[in-house]
């Protein structure tokens, strides 16, 4: 239960994160952003992608609540079941990432992003996704 609650703590935060860039808030907006060895940005997401992302961020918050037993709320079986296993999927595969910019196996490391990443965002994936594997072993 303390596990879920904290997963969902920290999940519902990097949601709120998003969402405080949808509304115009610059914390750490440029500093999550991958860039190649010359400065310039892999990715240039706009408002809706970082409300998208916010929004899944906060749902999965919301579903580890509901894991917890905190919240006693009648969700099919199935997506009890299932979507641990799928939240713990996307983060581990952020964490190994995409080879190039994001993740423990990228080439291009030295980058801001890239030391970063390595220090902090990708390892964050990797605890988000061994808890949810944890959690849904334990129940």
């Amino acid at each position: 239960m303390i596990l879920s609650i904290l997963l969902s703590l920290i999940l519902i935060g990097l949601g709120v994160l998003h969402f405080n860039w949808v509304f115009g808030g610059k914390f750490g907006f440029s500093e999550s952003l991958p860039t190649k060895k010359n400065g310039e940005r892999v990715l240039n997401p706009k408002k809706i992608d970082s409300a998208i992302v916010g929004l899944g961020l906060v749902v999965f918050g919301i579903f580890y609540i509901f894991k917890s037993g905190l919240i006693d709320y009648n969700l099919p079986q199935w997506i009890l079941k299932y979507g641990s296993w799928i939240i713990s999927i996307l983060f581990l595969l952020r964490a190994g990432g995409e080879f190039k910019y994001v993740g423990f196996f990228k080439s291009v490391k030295k980058t801001d992003f890239g030391k970063r990443d390595t220090t902090f965002f990708s390892p964050l994936c990797l605890a988000i996704g061994i808890f949810g594997i944890i959690i849904q072993l334990m129940k």
